[in-house]
């Protein structure tokens, strides 16, 4: 059987989440390898579009907190740590 909601066709579940409710799923439950910063955007968004989403979906606000708690995304550190003898190994 084939998944198709407004004439777009949902390739999995998330997908089909995702047109089914107009909601982007990665907006709350993040992505593989975001930094820091770029998570910090997403959680902004994602707590607007929460505010709007309990005023005019409460139902929809529910799934949405449920992505935000339980799928978090490991954040891959990109920062190394500080070599003895100052920046990059360069002794002063």
């Amino acid at each position: 059987m084939k998944s198709i909601v407004a004439g777009q066709h949902a390739v999995n579940s998330e997908e089909f989440a995702e047109l089914a409710l107009g909601v982007d799923s990665e907006l709350f439950a993040g992505v593989p390898g975001e930094s820091a910063i770029e998570r910090q955007a997403r959680l902004d968004v994602a707590v607007a579009v929460l505010a709007d989403l309990r005023r005019e979906d409460p139902e929809l606000a529910a799934y949405a907190e449920r992505l935000m708690n339980t799928a978090p995304v490991p954040l891959h550190n990109t920062r190394r740590a500080a070599r003895p003898g100052g920046v990059l190994g360069v002794a002063a």
